[in-house]
């Protein structure tokens, strides 16, 4: 079933690139048989070659980039890459990322936050409400000793007595509340609520009315004394909407209220729908009445095909080809030549004698490749590090060992602390002598070679019509 949506969909997709051929938007070319509007030229080229860009192209420089480009979108569709439940699912995924928020309103979310708040005022109201205490703190160990106990709770009622006698709460707050926080308020806490903080706090708060205080108690942070400063319901929905708001944003309930009302418009289209083909039509509409957002989805439909292809033909190609490797380093050498010579070892930090010959003779024989490994197992095996290697290709400038032994620089190398003994072993190239010692340039080249190789075929294989009077009303019309 998600193979059938997803082929609708490519063909929807292509339909809405044939729609362009509308007297505004005519076919610049077409690939394969398959038209490409004048818009989706400018979109691509406009994207491409805007301001701050360095290789800047003309129209005509651009035609040939954007028709290679088609050329490997119309291979892929060819190689039916684009039936790939993997391609299907992330491009279902993006299109749906760019379509989903238009699916709700502002008064969507008003109501999810009315919700919300009616949730919230139902249970706290029903609880008792909201209370603004104030509190002095005489804080406890956890594990405190009867003596210690013993001090704490003298202590309180020693405070109780002088509030009863007139003393100032606040003022005996700031000078021995142990909740530094408050403490500076004169023990003022914030509005608070059931199941906010411990239950022998919250009742003994919610006994009190308005102005009356309580006599010390225990809770498991210590002994309290509590001045009721104020008691109310729950917020009025007007002071508290900015914070729901923002909590429908962070818990990503955006998500969920789009996911409701999806659910809710198929049930309720004639003939039932499904969420997925809402999408899918929702996609077709705004792209009708916004050509950046088709022109959007379509890139990033391509760009899909074309990761998938270039990645199967050439990309990982070229990485994993041991052989066509070996033989293009082999036919183009010349062409990997230095223009100084390249240490090829390591230098390395020991902390006795010994192992400065040992580190050699680990090595000794096996292939450049192979040396960590090596290394690590002898040396720095079970976490115990009895050397440090920097292991490459070094050029002059690189490694101030290197320099100061091997091309006899006049320099001093910063000493490895716990590793006072240097050394190096390798030995020095004038030129490249395999191809790992350049792969990443092979490589690079390689792959270049093997995708001009598949253009020329693509260009044999498909056909290509540049209708030259469009091309010359690009950004000009």
């Amino acid at each position: 079933m998600k193979r059938i949506k997803l082929q609708i969909l490519s063909t929807t997709i292509l339909l809405c690139i044939g729609s362009a051929n509308a007297q505004n938007d005519p076919t610049i070319m077409r690939i394969n048989g398959q038209p490409v509007s004048r818009s989706e030229f400018e979109y691509s080229y406009n994207k491409n070659n805007r301001d701050g860009v360095i290789d800047k192209k003309s129209v005509a420089e651009y035609v040939d980039l954007f028709i290679n480009y088609k050329l490997k979108v119309a291979a892929a569709l060819a190689e039916r890459l684009d039936t790939l439940s993997s391609f299907k699912q992330e491009f279902t995924g993006y299109r749906n990322q760019q379509v989903r928020p238009s699916i709700i309103t502002d008064a969507d979310i008003e109501n999810e936050a009315r919700k919300i708040y009616t949730e919230a005022q139902q249970r706290i109201d029903g609880q008792g409400g909201m209370v603004k205490p104030s509190h002095i703190l005489l804080l406890l160990p956890q594990k405190a000793t009867q003596a210690q106990q013993n001090t704490a709770r003298h202590k309180a009622d020693s405070i109780y007595q002088a509030l009863k006698r007139g003393a100032n709460f606040a003022e005996l707050a700031r000078k021995y509340s142990d909740d530094k926080g408050s403490a500076v308020t004169g023990g003022e806490l914030p509005w608070i609520q059931r199941g906010q903080t411990f239950k022998e706090f919250e009742d003994e708060a919610y006994a009190l009315k308005k102005g009356q205080m309580s006599k010390p108690f225990l809770s498991p942070a210590g002994y309290h004394i509590i001045l009721m400063k104020d008691r109310r319901m729950f917020h009025p929905y007007d002071s508290v909407r900015a914070d729901i708001l923002t909590y429908i944003d962070q818990r990503g309930l955006r998500e969920q209220i789009i996911d409701r009302k999806l659910a809710e418009m198929a049930k309720a289209a004639n003939p039932q729908t499904t969420p997925e083909q809402l999408l899918e039509n929702r996609a077709r509409e705004m792209g009708e009445k916004d050509p950046e957002l088709k022109n959007l989805i379509r890139e990033y439909y391509d760009g899909l095909l074309l990761y998938e292809i270039s990645n199967r033909l050439i990309w990982e190609k070229a990485a994993k080809d041991e052989v066509g490797l070996e033989a293009y380093f082999k036919k183009n050498k010349k062409k990997y030549a230095w223009d100084e010579p390249r240490f090829k070892g390591m230098a390395y930090h020991v902390k006795t004698p010994a192992d400065v010959k040992a580190v050699k003779n680990a090595v000794k024989g096996l292939p450049f490749e192979q040396w960590a490994e090596k290394l690590r197992s002898t040396f720095n095996n079970d976490s115990i590090l009895r050397i440090r290697v920097e292991k490459g290709l070094f050029k002059k400038g690189d490694n101030a060992l290197i320099d100061k032994e091997v091309f006899k620089v006049d320099t001093k190398p910063e000493p490895i602390k716990d590793y006072p003994i240097d050394a190096i072993y390798g030995k020095l190239l004038k030129a490249p002598k395999e191809m790992n010692d350049v792969r990443a340039l092979v490589v690079a080249d390689y792959q270049e070679a093997l995708e001009k190789e598949w253009i020329k075929d693509l260009r044999r294989r498909f056909t290509v019509e540049v209708d030259e009077a469009v091309l010359k009303t690009v950004n000009q019309h």
